[in-house]
């Protein structure tokens, strides 16, 4: 049987020999061991990844919510400008049309005289 400071493992045969089928059976558990490690790492990686992708997503939802205030901001801004604008070019027109008729109504009077 095995001593008592090596666990049971019950692919060693019971004399505690070692044959050369057992080397391979070791050989094939360190491949074995080394691809759970490789595994693991992939595995934290995608975990990590997928952290990622959530925090991208959560920054592209705030940047949609933003851009959709700007785009209403930018409209209510627009047609401001547009109204003050239009405030302006009647203005104008309604000072022309005054200035018009200051001259106009003068000269007429005084030809009718």
């Amino acid at each position: 049987m095995a001593s008592p400071q090596t666990p049971y493992d019950p692919y060693i045969p019971a004399g505690g020999q070692q044959s050369s089928g057992n080397a391979k059976t070791q050989e094939l558990q360190a491949t074995i061991d080394d691809t759970v490690k490789i595994m693991k790492k992939n595995i934290e990686t995608v975990t990590d990844r997928g952290e990622k992708l959530d925090t991208l997503q959560d920054k592209t939802d705030n940047l949609a919510t933003s851009a959709q205030g700007f785009r209403r901001g930018a409209n209510r801004v627009r047609k401001q400008m547009w109204w003050k604008d239009m405030k302006m070019r009647m203005c104008l027109i309604a000072g022309i049309i005054i200035l018009i008729l200051v001259i106009v109504i003068p000269a007429v009077l005084a030809t009718r005289k």
